[in-house]
């Protein structure tokens, strides 16, 4: 396994280190975050719950997001992106969430925010971080990348 592959390995034994739980709010990938951080085992020792939060409704009604924020900055911003994580781990009562939210594609871009643009928040113990990023490939490419990325994000975060 190359270092890649073992990223949801060491979050999991952090967090058991720690004895932290973690959540995720996701949009554009759809569980794919949470899925991955399953395949380990023992995750049930850290993980409870999660949140897929595709529609603007779902994300103010599970995880809080204020509705200004949406109206205001788009559900694909860094501000949303922000209380997503904060909104989860608040939700699910843990110490750590990771949130995306952004463009797959191929539709449903624009100029001022293209396919491919993911706002990734991390929420440790009180403090909150936040990415821009931009991805390219096809829609699972763009998936998937999110993916590692947040998984990568939330890793740092807890170091």
């Amino acid at each position: 396994m190359t270092d890649e592959n073992q990223i949801e390995e060491k979050i999991v034994a952090r967090l058991k280190e720690k004895g932290w739980q973690v959540t995720c709010a996701e949009s554009c990938t759809g569980g794919m975050i949470a899925s991955t951080l399953v395949n380990v085992a023992g995750v049930s020792d850290v993980f409870m719950e999660s949140y897929v939060t595709y529609a603007n409704a779902s994300k103010h009604k599970l995880i809080g997001v204020r509705e200004e924020t949406l109206k205001t900055w788009g559900a694909v911003s860094r501000q949303v992106a922000e209380q997503m994580a904060q909104g989860a781990a608040k939700s699910a009562s843990a110490q750590a969430a990771v949130a995306v939210t952004g463009i797959a594609g191929p539709d449903g871009g624009t100029p001022e925010k293209p396919v491919g643009l993911v706002y990734i928040g991390c929420f440790v113990n009180g403090r909150t971080w936040v990415t821009e990023n931009h991805f390219t490939g096809n829609r699972m490419e763009i998936r998937r990348k999110t993916t590692q990325a947040a998984l990568t994000l939330l890793y740092d975060c807890l170091i």
